[in-house]
């Protein structure tokens, strides 16, 4: 069996279609959409980058792709360890924005339902963080980045006691 075959729904090796890698998934895809989506930024997106550089420019340091305590396999895009913040900037798809948030129409199902867990995930992310005492700031990909800023300095200089989660 060739490389392009692995993975492959029976008798769909002919049209190029691959199965999704996750057990009992029924996704299909060709090669192409598969390398294109694996090409997506996790990290230094162009959002996520301009808050990075006003922060910096105003003073702040921070740490970048921290694994959270507690949650080894999540990382808060912005990380402030001393005050306890942590920032993270969503993408519209990836978080379900919704003002510009959309739902791909091939594989509808199960794109519902991965982008619901994502949205369940962060839910839960911010939950176990806040129980642990840190702030945490969400920011959409799509806000103005002075908003940002102000929105991170603020959680920054409230004290620890009178900061809200989120």
């Amino acid at each position: 069996m060739d490389k392009s075959s692995q993975g492959a729904l029976p008798g769909t090796e002919e049209k190029g279609l691959v199965a999704s890698p996750r057990p009992g998934s029924v996704l299909q895809t060709t090669p192409q959409i598969s390398s294109r989506m694996s090409r997506q930024a996790r990290r230094d997106t162009k959002p996520e980058l301009e808050l990075r550089r006003r922060l910096h420019r105003l003073g702040y340091r921070y740490r970048v792709n921290l694994p959270l305590p507690g949650l080894p396999r999540r990382r808060a895009d912005l990380s402030f360890t001393a005050r306890q913040v942590a920032v993270f900037v969503d993408g519209c798809f990836w978080h379900g924005c919704p003002k510009h948030g959309t739902s791909p129409k091939k594989n509808g199902a199960w794109w519902a339902e991965k982008l619901l867990r994502n949205v369940e995930r962060d839910r839960e992310t911010d939950a176990i963080l806040c129980a642990s005492g840190w702030t945490v700031v969400r920011i959409w990909e799509h806000e103005d980045p002075d908003v940002a800023v102000r929105q991170v300095v603020e959680a920054l200089t409230k004290e620890r006691g009178a900061r809200d989660c989120t």
